[in-house]
């Protein structure tokens, strides 16, 4: 893999390279970053699904991320989509962790309004530490009580999660760093409220067509947020981009 900006040249290890890019924590939530793929032509999915699009440089940049995150966060409907199970770091990431002082495995959060979750898969009956369920104080009683019985519940909003609630919830359990998987409408309200510190984009060597959607929507279109390139490497034609929030 090579590292094309800032200072080219050959990158042995990513974990190592993204383990120690500065990420500090605001003081009322988690440093927030975003972790996509997407085709030349803008499309995050083949099929439905992101796996199509993805080769080994992702895999290893999707690997080194999940492995620094406290958190990892990510929409109900896409974990449906993408058949999320719990997480499962390899034994040269759990050694990393260690000597940062975080738990091996990051817990995996899900939002949603509905509480609409299979509670039997192992998300939730596998895991080695338990799922955390972020939802809103409308969700349905019975739901949220048996949501609480197999994960940690995080009751954040009225009608609708409140994500600076969520993620202020999550910095009082110790998040410093909460890697984000999507999908699209998580992405654009992370957005709306200003929330995004970073944003990880592999862009994949494939033009798509078809009308796969984008990176992120939203209900409540929000201002341009400028964000500066910090890092760029190139594997097999694929582009694996760090950006930062110029605030």
């Amino acid at each position: 893999m090579r590292r094309l900006w800032p200072d080219p040249g050959e990158v042995d290890d990513i974990a190592a390279l993204v383990a120690a890019e500065a990420r500090p924590a605001p003081a009322d939530r988690p440093w927030v970053l975003v972790n996509m793929v997407a085709s030349l032509d803008g499309a995050i999915t083949i099929a439905e699904r992101s796996g199509g699009l993805g080769g080994p440089a992702d895999k290893a940049m999707f690997a080194a991320l999940r492995g620094i995150a406290d958190v990892v966060l990510v929409g109900a409907g896409t974990a449906r989509a993408e058949r999320y199970g719990p997480a499962r770091p390899s034994e040269a990431i759990r050694a990393a962790r260690r000597a940062r002082g975080q738990h091996e495995v990051p817990q995996i959060a899900l939002v949603t309004r509905s509480l609409d979750l299979d509670l039997s898969t192992p998300l939730f009956t596998e895991a080695e530490r338990p799922s955390i369920v972020i939802t809103c104080a409308s969700a349905d009683p019975h739901r949220q009580a048996a949501a609480a019985e197999v994960a940690e519940l995080v009751v954040a909003g009225d009608d609708a999660v409140d994500l600076p609630a969520a993620l202020a919830a999550l910095r009082t359990a110790d998040a410093e760093v909460v890697t984000c998987e999507g999908g699209p409408t998580l992405n654009g309200d992370l957005i709306a409220a200003d929330l995004i510190d970073e944003w990880a984009l592999t862009a994949a060597p494939l033009l798509v067509g078809g009308d796969a959607g984008r990176g992120s929507r939203s209900r409540h279109p929000a201002d341009p947020r400028a964000m500066r390139l910090d890092r760029l490497l190139e594997s097999d034609h694929y582009l694996l981009e760090r950006w930062v929030r110029a605030r």
